[in-house]
């Protein structure tokens, strides 16, 4: 299932790596997940992907939500670590993809 989220979507990863550096751009992407995580959890849960969206001004519906989680969630908890939102950002990043 393909979601539009009314926006186009740019590929900025290849260009952080090249200005971070692969330790400086892993350090970004685990920021964001503190950013986007339930501080008590640990994880990014349902919850707090979807006030983390409404803070943003974002209206995102609760299927797209949770079809992000399903994405990434490796285990099968229904949220994501760190682990599985880092390698969910290396998928869903076109340009990294095809350096493979």
């Amino acid at each position: 299932m393909e979601i539009d989220y009314g926006f186009d979507f740019e590929d900025c990863f290849p260009s952080m790596i090249a200005r971070l550096g692969a330790e400086g751009f892993i350090g970004e992407l685990c920021n964001g997940f503190q950013l986007l995580m339930d501080v008590n959890m640990g994880l990014i849960t349902f919850e707090s992907l979807k006030m983390s969206t409404n803070l943003l001004g974002l209206e995102v519906r609760d299927d797209e939500l949770l079809c992000m989680l399903m994405e990434g969630d490796l285990d099968g908890d229904g949220a994501l670590n760190q682990m599985e939102f880092c390698i969910l950002m290396f998928r869903l990043s076109p340009c990294l993809m095809d350096m493979q």
